[in-house]
Protein backbone atom coordinates (compact mmCIF):
# COMPACT_ATOMS: atom_id res chain seq x y z
CA UNK A 1 0.00 0.00 0.00
CA UNK A 2 1.26 3.49 -0.84
CA UNK A 3 1.98 6.12 1.79
CA UNK A 4 -1.06 8.33 2.25
CA UNK A 5 -1.58 11.56 4.14
CA UNK A 6 -2.53 11.76 7.79
CA UNK A 7 -6.14 12.72 8.57
CA UNK A 8 -6.16 15.17 11.49
CA UNK A 9 -9.05 16.72 13.45
CA UNK A 10 -9.40 18.69 16.69
CA UNK A 11 -11.28 16.99 19.53
CA UNK A 12 -12.79 18.64 22.59
CA UNK A 13 -13.13 15.61 24.87
CA UNK A 14 -11.92 12.04 25.19
CA UNK A 15 -15.30 10.75 24.05
CA UNK A 16 -15.19 12.95 20.98
CA UNK A 17 -11.61 11.86 20.31
CA UNK A 18 -12.79 8.23 20.33
CA UNK A 19 -15.68 8.93 17.95
CA UNK A 20 -13.51 10.88 15.52
CA UNK A 21 -10.84 8.19 15.42
CA UNK A 22 -13.50 5.56 14.85
CA UNK A 23 -14.77 7.67 11.94
CA UNK A 24 -11.35 7.68 10.30
CA UNK A 25 -9.04 10.26 11.86
CA UNK A 26 -5.59 8.90 12.61
CA UNK A 27 -4.40 12.01 14.45
CA UNK A 28 -6.13 14.35 16.88
CA UNK A 29 -5.35 17.84 18.12
CA UNK A 30 -6.26 18.43 21.77
CA UNK A 31 -5.58 20.92 24.54
CA UNK A 32 -7.08 23.66 26.65
CA UNK A 33 -7.82 27.35 26.22
CA UNK A 34 -4.97 28.42 28.53
CA UNK A 35 -2.51 27.43 25.83
CA UNK A 36 -4.42 26.81 22.59
CA UNK A 37 -6.86 28.80 20.48
CA UNK A 38 -10.04 27.76 18.70
CA UNK A 39 -10.38 24.36 20.31
CA UNK A 40 -13.80 22.65 20.15
CA UNK A 41 -13.61 21.89 23.85
CA UNK A 42 -11.11 21.54 26.66
CA UNK A 43 -9.13 18.61 27.95
CA UNK A 44 -7.52 20.03 31.10
CA UNK A 45 -3.97 19.41 32.19
CA UNK A 46 -4.92 16.67 34.64
CA UNK A 47 -6.73 14.80 31.85
CA UNK A 48 -4.29 15.28 28.99
CA UNK A 49 -2.35 12.11 29.81
CA UNK A 50 -5.48 9.98 29.68
CA UNK A 51 -6.48 11.54 26.34
CA UNK A 52 -3.06 10.87 24.83
CA UNK A 53 -3.08 7.28 26.08
CA UNK A 54 -6.54 6.70 24.64
CA UNK A 55 -5.53 8.08 21.25
CA UNK A 56 -2.50 5.80 21.18
CA UNK A 57 -4.59 2.78 22.21
CA UNK A 58 -6.79 3.48 19.19
CA UNK A 59 -3.78 3.76 16.89
CA UNK A 60 -3.91 7.52 16.46
CA UNK A 61 -1.35 10.23 17.13
CA UNK A 62 -2.09 12.94 19.67
CA UNK A 63 -0.87 16.51 19.17
CA UNK A 64 -1.30 19.20 21.81
CA UNK A 65 -2.17 22.76 20.87
CA UNK A 66 -0.11 25.61 22.30
CA UNK A 67 -0.75 27.92 19.37
CA UNK A 68 -1.80 31.11 21.14
CA UNK A 69 0.29 34.27 21.45
CA UNK A 70 1.35 34.46 25.08
CA UNK A 71 1.52 37.41 27.43
CA UNK A 72 4.13 37.69 30.16
CA UNK A 73 1.79 36.68 32.96
CA UNK A 74 0.94 33.45 31.10
CA UNK A 75 4.52 32.28 30.61
CA UNK A 76 5.29 30.82 34.07
CA UNK A 77 2.77 27.99 33.57
CA UNK A 78 4.08 27.03 30.13
CA UNK A 79 7.21 24.94 30.97
CA UNK A 80 5.39 22.79 33.51
CA UNK A 81 2.53 22.16 31.12
CA UNK A 82 4.84 21.20 28.25
CA UNK A 83 6.84 18.92 30.54
CA UNK A 84 3.64 17.13 31.55
CA UNK A 85 2.56 16.86 27.91
CA UNK A 86 5.92 15.38 26.92
CA UNK A 87 5.90 12.90 29.81
CA UNK A 88 2.39 11.83 28.77
CA UNK A 89 3.76 10.84 25.36
CA UNK A 90 2.33 13.57 23.10
CA UNK A 91 3.46 13.10 19.51
CA UNK A 92 4.02 16.85 19.03
CA UNK A 93 3.04 20.28 20.29
CA UNK A 94 1.66 22.86 17.86
CA UNK A 95 3.07 26.37 18.31
CA UNK A 96 3.31 29.77 16.71
CA UNK A 97 4.86 31.84 19.49
CA UNK A 98 8.65 31.48 19.95
CA UNK A 99 8.00 31.44 23.71
CA UNK A 100 6.78 27.85 23.29
CA UNK A 101 10.01 26.87 21.55
CA UNK A 102 12.04 28.32 24.41
CA UNK A 103 9.89 26.55 27.00
CA UNK A 104 10.22 23.22 25.16
CA UNK A 105 14.01 23.57 25.14
CA UNK A 106 13.92 24.21 28.87
CA UNK A 107 11.38 21.67 30.06
CA UNK A 108 10.77 19.08 27.31
CA UNK A 109 13.69 19.00 24.85
CA UNK A 110 12.55 15.79 23.19
CA UNK A 111 9.07 17.05 22.34
CA UNK A 112 8.42 17.35 18.60
CA UNK A 113 7.30 20.73 17.27
CA UNK A 114 4.75 21.65 14.60
CA UNK A 115 5.08 25.27 13.48
CA UNK A 116 1.73 26.96 12.90
CA UNK A 117 1.93 30.66 12.09
CA UNK A 118 -1.70 30.80 10.93
CA UNK A 119 -2.06 33.07 7.86
CA UNK A 120 1.67 33.92 7.76
CA UNK A 121 2.83 30.37 7.02
CA UNK A 122 3.37 31.14 3.35
CA UNK A 123 6.99 30.48 2.45
CA UNK A 124 9.56 27.73 2.79
CA UNK A 125 12.33 30.07 4.01
CA UNK A 126 10.39 30.84 7.18
CA UNK A 127 9.64 27.14 7.59
CA UNK A 128 13.33 26.32 7.17
CA UNK A 129 14.18 28.82 9.89
CA UNK A 130 11.84 27.09 12.34
CA UNK A 131 13.08 23.73 11.10
CA UNK A 132 16.58 24.68 12.18
CA UNK A 133 15.09 25.52 15.59
CA UNK A 134 13.57 22.05 15.85
CA UNK A 135 10.21 22.10 14.05
CA UNK A 136 9.39 18.98 12.04
CA UNK A 137 6.14 20.21 10.45
CA UNK A 138 4.84 23.44 8.94
CA UNK A 139 1.13 24.25 8.93
CA UNK A 140 0.50 26.08 5.67
CA UNK A 141 -1.63 29.19 5.33
CA UNK A 142 -5.07 28.54 3.85
CA UNK A 143 -4.43 31.15 1.14
CA UNK A 144 -1.87 29.06 -0.76
CA UNK A 145 -2.95 27.52 -4.03
CA UNK A 146 -2.03 24.09 -5.39
CA UNK A 147 1.09 25.30 -7.20
CA UNK A 148 2.31 27.16 -4.12
CA UNK A 149 1.73 24.14 -1.89
CA UNK A 150 3.76 21.93 -4.22
CA UNK A 151 6.53 24.54 -4.46
CA UNK A 152 6.59 24.88 -0.66
CA UNK A 153 7.00 21.13 -0.29
CA UNK A 154 9.77 20.92 -2.91
CA UNK A 155 11.75 23.62 -1.13
CA UNK A 156 11.21 22.36 2.42
CA UNK A 157 12.45 19.38 4.38
CA UNK A 158 9.55 19.68 6.83
CA UNK A 159 6.26 17.83 6.74
CA UNK A 160 3.45 20.07 5.52
CA UNK A 161 -0.10 20.26 6.84
CA UNK A 162 -2.98 21.61 4.75
CA UNK A 163 -6.52 22.37 5.83
CA UNK A 164 -8.78 20.18 3.73
CA UNK A 165 -12.22 20.89 5.17
CA UNK A 166 -14.23 23.32 7.25
CA UNK A 167 -14.36 27.03 8.00
CA UNK A 168 -11.29 29.19 8.39
CA UNK A 169 -10.40 31.96 10.78
CA UNK A 170 -10.17 35.34 9.06
CA UNK A 171 -9.86 37.68 12.04
CA UNK A 172 -8.91 37.43 15.69
CA UNK A 173 -8.94 39.96 18.53
CA UNK A 174 -7.67 39.22 22.01
CA UNK A 175 -10.64 41.18 23.30
CA UNK A 176 -14.11 39.65 23.60
CA UNK A 177 -15.46 42.66 21.74
CA UNK A 178 -17.09 42.35 18.34
CA UNK A 179 -16.71 46.07 17.72
CA UNK A 180 -12.98 45.54 17.17
CA UNK A 181 -13.68 43.71 13.91
CA UNK A 182 -15.98 46.45 12.65
CA UNK A 183 -13.27 49.00 13.32
CA UNK A 184 -10.74 46.73 11.62
CA UNK A 185 -12.65 46.50 8.34
CA UNK A 186 -13.46 50.22 8.42
CA UNK A 187 -16.96 49.96 7.04
CA UNK A 188 -20.51 49.56 8.18
CA UNK A 189 -21.29 46.16 9.61
CA UNK A 190 -23.86 44.70 11.94
CA UNK A 191 -24.20 41.75 14.27
CA UNK A 192 -26.99 39.24 13.66
CA UNK A 193 -27.96 36.98 16.56
CA UNK A 194 -30.02 34.00 15.38
CA UNK A 195 -30.44 32.51 18.82
CA UNK A 196 -28.45 30.18 21.01
CA UNK A 197 -28.91 27.25 18.66
CA UNK A 198 -27.65 29.12 15.58
CA UNK A 199 -25.00 31.43 17.01
CA UNK A 200 -23.99 34.95 16.02
CA UNK A 201 -22.98 36.23 12.59
CA UNK A 202 -21.37 39.36 11.25
CA UNK A 203 -22.71 40.83 8.01
CA UNK A 204 -21.27 43.68 5.94
CA UNK A 205 -23.41 46.30 4.25
CA UNK A 206 -21.83 45.62 0.84
CA UNK A 207 -22.54 41.88 1.10
CA UNK A 208 -25.72 41.43 3.12
CA UNK A 209 -26.13 37.80 2.07
CA UNK A 210 -22.69 36.78 3.37
CA UNK A 211 -22.70 35.72 7.03
CA UNK A 212 -19.45 35.43 8.96
CA UNK A 213 -19.82 33.20 12.05
CA UNK A 214 -18.46 34.61 15.29
CA UNK A 215 -16.68 32.27 17.65
CA UNK A 216 -15.64 33.45 21.10
CA UNK A 217 -13.52 31.57 23.61
CA UNK A 218 -11.26 32.45 26.52
CA UNK A 219 -8.74 33.86 24.04
CA UNK A 220 -11.04 36.44 22.47
CA UNK A 221 -13.19 36.90 19.41
CA UNK A 222 -12.67 34.93 16.21
CA UNK A 223 -14.51 35.83 13.00
CA UNK A 224 -14.77 32.83 10.70
CA UNK A 225 -15.23 32.44 6.95
CA UNK A 226 -18.65 32.57 5.30
CA UNK A 227 -18.12 29.28 3.47
CA UNK A 228 -16.43 25.94 4.05
CA UNK A 229 -13.37 24.55 2.36
CA UNK A 230 -13.99 21.10 0.89
CA UNK A 231 -11.01 19.54 -0.90
CA UNK A 232 -12.31 15.98 -1.02
CA UNK A 233 -12.58 16.08 -4.82
CA UNK A 234 -9.06 17.52 -5.02
CA UNK A 235 -7.47 14.78 -2.95
CA UNK A 236 -5.18 13.44 -5.73
CA UNK A 237 -3.82 16.95 -6.37
CA UNK A 238 -3.15 17.51 -2.66
CA UNK A 239 -1.31 14.21 -2.34
CA UNK A 240 0.64 14.86 -5.53
CA UNK A 241 1.62 18.26 -4.13
CA UNK A 242 3.15 16.47 -1.15
CA UNK A 243 0.66 17.14 1.66
CA UNK A 244 1.63 15.03 4.65
CA UNK A 245 -1.38 15.89 6.82
CA UNK A 246 -4.93 16.94 5.96
CA UNK A 247 -6.72 18.89 8.66
CA UNK A 248 -10.49 18.88 9.19
CA UNK A 249 -11.69 21.95 11.12
CA UNK A 250 -14.64 20.89 13.33
CA UNK A 251 -15.50 24.27 14.85
CA UNK A 252 -19.17 25.30 14.94
CA UNK A 253 -20.22 22.04 13.29
CA UNK A 254 -22.43 19.29 14.73
CA UNK A 255 -20.48 16.19 15.66
CA UNK A 256 -22.60 14.16 13.22
CA UNK A 257 -21.38 16.39 10.40
CA UNK A 258 -17.72 16.06 11.38
CA UNK A 259 -18.04 12.28 11.54
CA UNK A 260 -19.50 12.22 8.01
CA UNK A 261 -16.60 14.37 6.79
CA UNK A 262 -13.99 12.15 8.40
CA UNK A 263 -15.58 9.01 6.98
CA UNK A 264 -15.57 10.50 3.50
CA UNK A 265 -11.95 11.57 3.61
CA UNK A 266 -10.89 8.26 5.20
CA UNK A 267 -12.58 6.31 2.40
CA UNK A 268 -10.91 8.49 -0.21
CA UNK A 269 -7.46 8.29 1.37
CA UNK A 270 -7.66 4.51 1.70
CA UNK A 271 -8.83 4.11 -1.89
CA UNK A 272 -6.00 6.29 -3.16
CA UNK A 273 -3.39 4.46 -1.06
CA UNK A 274 -4.57 1.09 -2.36
CA UNK A 275 -4.36 2.12 -6.04
CA UNK A 276 -3.22 5.68 -6.86
CA UNK A 277 -3.24 5.14 -10.62
CA UNK A 278 -6.73 3.64 -10.59
CA UNK A 279 -8.20 6.02 -8.02
CA UNK A 280 -11.71 7.25 -8.82
CA UNK A 281 -13.70 9.63 -6.65
CA UNK A 282 -16.89 8.03 -5.30
CA UNK A 283 -19.67 10.62 -5.32
CA UNK A 284 -21.29 8.97 -2.31
CA UNK A 285 -18.46 10.24 -0.09
CA UNK A 286 -19.34 13.83 -0.94
CA UNK A 287 -23.09 13.23 -1.00
CA UNK A 288 -23.01 12.14 2.65
CA UNK A 289 -21.38 15.45 3.56
CA UNK A 290 -23.75 17.53 1.44
CA UNK A 291 -26.75 15.92 3.13
CA UNK A 292 -25.62 17.47 6.44
CA UNK A 293 -24.13 20.69 5.05
CA UNK A 294 -25.65 23.95 6.28
CA UNK A 295 -27.61 25.24 3.22
CA UNK A 296 -26.41 28.76 4.01
CA UNK A 297 -22.75 27.73 3.69
CA UNK A 298 -21.22 26.87 0.34
CA UNK A 299 -18.63 24.13 -0.07
CA UNK A 300 -15.67 25.58 -2.00
CA UNK A 301 -12.13 24.76 -3.06
CA UNK A 302 -10.92 27.81 -1.14
CA UNK A 303 -7.74 29.16 -2.72
CA UNK A 304 -6.58 25.83 -4.12
CA UNK A 305 -7.18 26.66 -7.79
CA UNK A 306 -6.96 30.44 -7.59
CA UNK A 307 -4.20 32.26 -9.40
CA UNK A 308 -2.57 34.63 -6.91
CA UNK A 309 -2.28 38.28 -7.94
CA UNK A 310 0.43 40.28 -6.19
Amino acid sequence: MNKSAELLVSAGSIGQLERYVEAGANAVLIGEHRFGMRLPGEIPEDGIGEAIRRAHELGAKAYVSANKLFRNEELPALPGYLKRVAEAGADAVVFGDPAVLMAVREAAPGLRLHWNAEMTGTNSAAAAYWGRKGAVRAVLARELNEEEIADFKRRSELEIQVQAHGMTNIYHSRRNLLQSYMEHIGREARIVDLGADRGRFLTEAERPGERLPIYEDANGTHVMSADDICLLEALPELLAAGADSLYVEPLLKPEEYNIAVLRGYRSALDAWAADPDGYVMDDRWLDAIRELQDPNRELTFGFLYKEQVY
